[in-house]
C-alpha cells in the first residue's frame, strides 16, 4: 500500500498546526516511523497499523 500521501498530509499538518517543517524519508516494507528529536514517538512496523488522525498531533501536543 502506497502511504506516501498519508505520509505528506501528516507532514503538512504538522507544519501547518506547530510552523516546523517535517522531513518524509523514502523507505520500504511498509515502515513508517515518527521520530522528535531523536526519540521514535510511533511505529508503524511495531503496532502494525498506520496513526489514527490527529494520533501524532496528540503526541505533539503532550495530549496523549
Amino acid at each position: 500500500m502506497n502511504y506516501e500521501p498519508r505520509a505528506a498530509g501528516l507532514a503538512d499538518a504538522i507544519k501547518q498546526k506547530f510552523g516546523t517543517k517535517s522531513e518524509l524519508i523514502a523507505s520500504g516494507g511498509g515502515v513508517f516511523e515518527v521520530e522528535v528529536d531523536g526519540e521514535l514517538i510511533f511505529s508503524k512496523k511495531e503496532l502494525d497499523r498506520f496513526p489514527e488522525d490527529d494520533e501524532i498531533l496528540d503526541v505533539l501536543t503532550g495530549k496523549s
